[in-house]
């Protein structure tokens, strides 16, 4: 499809000697929000690990296949993964921003990195992340503030302002509202709807029903493998594979 700005073919992960993911083919289409689920240890994590060359980082990880990102593998010899990681931002499940830099700080910390000093800049980069991450109202007059300081679902919106102020055209969340309220829950999949406008999203979730109210599309992975993937509002009424149904119906998970 033209409109894809992720394809994935033939996608293998290995920790050591055990094979994690096995041949995975999925397209992602632009400005939309894919859902992974599956029970635990069933490869979503990594997977996702392996868009933005992350599982690489795990001593005795390795992976095989294409990541094409809009049209280019990230796994060819010649491209620099840092340079990965600027296109395809994460969000990790637990918040992570940085202790020792302020609110302020640690949206702008990906720019400085770049290179990018001028305060105006900054200034103006900060600000816009913060209010696409539905934060700025909280936070506009703490932004010297320590941002371990905000409660843990303003930590999160955090650390996805600060993914955003990259500006990547991918958002990698996996299971980002797991250790969240169900208001701060609520608030992140309430912003996750929202930034599809701007970027495309592809989030790891245990909780099925976060799964169908905010996804377009959902892929069902079961011990390595892509079992089915398509529509959500299809997948969750009428799958196609019977491993789905016995997943989604509640017989093993």
């Amino acid at each position: 499809m033209p409109d894809d700005i992720l394809s994935v073919e033939g996608l293998c992960a290995w920790f050591g000697e055990h094979q994690a993911l096995k041949s995975i083919d999925l397209n992602v289409a632009s400005h939309s929000v894919t859902a992974l689920i599956g029970p635990s240890g069933c490869g979503k994590s990594t997977f996702v690990r392996c868009l933005n060359r992350l599982h690489e980082e795990v001593p005795g990880a390795s992976a095989s296949g294409k990541v094409l990102l809009q049209g280019k593998n990230i796994y060819d010899a010649n491209v620099d993964p840092v340079l990965i990681r600027r296109k395809v931002g994460m969000v990790f499940q637990k918040p992570n921003p940085f202790p020792a830099l302020s609110v302020f700080d640690n949206v702008v910390a990906g720019l400085k990195l770049a290179g990018i000093r001028r305060k105006s800049v900054l200034k103006e980069v900060a600000e816009k992340s913060l209010r696409q991450a539905a934060l700025w109202e909280e936070v506009k007059d703490k932004l010297d503030k320590a941002g371990t300081s905000l409660s843990g679902g303003q930590q999160q919106r955090l650390c996805i302002a600060r993914a955003l102020a990259v500006e990547p055209p991918i958002l990698l969340m996996d299971e980002p509202t797991s250790a969240l309220d169900p208001i701060s829950t609520a608030k992140i999949e309430e912003l996750v709807v929202q930034l599809k406008k701007d970027i495309t999203i592809i989030m790891v979730t245990h909780n099925m029903q976060q799964a169908a109210r905010i996804s377009d599309r959902t892929a069902f992975f079961l011990l390595g493998e892509l079992i089915e993937f398509g529509d959500t509002s299809s997948l969750f009424t009428v799958p196609k594979e019977k491993k789905t149904e016995q997943y989604i119906t509640g017989k093993f998970g």
